[in-house]
């Protein structure tokens, strides 16, 4: 359809250029990102077994990556639905990390970050539209549920059948006995 052809790219734009500028420049988004990084890694060294790296611009560059891998994919229609999942897990950290406008008393400063935490949830809202577009053919759930359905009619009938030829069979075997018996 064409409106998937031209919104993909247009979503895509943003995660793109923004994660190529932060690859060319990821200092500038180390002091944003050190609470968010310090969060995430606090809570799974408690849940995993192995230690998450602490090094904030490696976690940057990493974020960054999969913004423009992700977003390369949706602006070219490939994995449309997992690019778009992949940049809704990355752009929830970004927002927290960048966007904190809770922390400012200047109503100027305040402002622009509400507004950029609100571009940000839009984008997300957008992004999980994405996720969840199959583009009109049935989901993978649907398909799988169908078909469980279809086996389960077909092995129904497949046992009424059997059932059925046990029930001539015996019939038959009992008029064969009362037959010998006599």
């Amino acid at each position: 359809m064409l409106v998937r052809r031209i919104a993909r790219p247009l979503l895509a734009s943003s995660f793109v250029y923004g994660g190529i500028d932060t690859l060319r420049n990821p200092q500038s988004r180390v002091p944003g990102a050190a609470p968010v990084v310090d969060q995430i890694a606090t809570t799974a060294d408690q849940q995993l077994p192995v230690q998450v790296p602490r090094d904030v611009e490696q976690w940057v560059k990493i974020d960054a990556g999969v913004k423009v891998a992700a977003g390369s994919l949706l602006a070219l229609g490939r994995l449309p639905r997992l690019s778009a999942l992949a940049l809704s897990a990355s752009i929830v950290p970004t927002t927290l990390a960048g966007h904190r406008f809770w922390e400012h008393d200047d109503p100027k400063e305040r402002f622009g970050q509400l507004s950029h935490f609100l571009k940000n949830l839009g984008l997300l809202g957008g992004l999980l539209i994405a996720a969840v577009d199959t583009e009109g053919k049935p989901s993978v759930g649907y398909r799988a549920r169908r078909a469980a359905s279809r086996a389960a009619d077909s092995t129904e009938k497949s046992l009424e059948r059997a059932q059925k030829r046990a029930a001539k069979a015996q019939r038959k075997a009992e008029k064969q006995y009362k037959k010998g018996s006599r």
